[in-house]
């Protein structure tokens, strides 16, 4: 049994020949490319300026606390 359906919406439009097909087939290669590049971002754990500063900022002032606490005798 085959089944028709009977839409006004001509789907040759969407083929990969047509203007239409064209552009979906190039927004799929934009949006693949963002996905691998998200994945190998997240992989190779990237810090940001950003992130590098407040760790720096964090590491400073916990050697700080830590020479208040335990001073240096000369």
């Amino acid at each position: 049994m085959i089944i028709s359906l009977n839409t006004g919406l001509d789907l040759k439009i969407f083929s990969p020949n047509e203007p239409i097909g064209i552009f979906i087939i190039f927004v799929g290669i934009i949006f693949t490319g963002m996905i691998f590049y998200i994945i190998y971002a997240v992989s190779t754990n990237k810090e940001s300026l950003e992130d590098k500063k407040i760790r720096n900022k964090k590491e400073y002032l916990q050697k700080e606390k830590i020479g208040k606490l335990f001073p240096k005798k000369k």
